[in-house]
């Protein structure tokens, strides 16, 4: 017997999966589909407080990400 066909009868396993291997693209798909419900819930959040942003940047001096130097 040769070294490749007695290493490759050793590593040879036949695994069973604790669930059928489409479940596993499904429960991706619900993570992913909870992860863009998550950030699209957050979507419309800074405009929620402009008034807090326009006051910030009136006692500061400009506006968000600008540089005064």
């Amino acid at each position: 017997m040769s070294f490749l066909t007695a290493v490759s009868a050793q590593t040879v396993h036949a695994v069973d999966l604790p669930i059928p291997p489409i479940m596993y693209g499904v429960i991706a798909l619900v993570v992913f589909a909870a992860c863009g419900f998550v950030t699209w819930s957050f979507r419309d959040v800074a405009n929620r407080h402009k008034a807090k942003g326009d006051a910030y940047a009136a006692a500061h001096g400009g506006a968000h990400g600008t540089s005064s130097h």
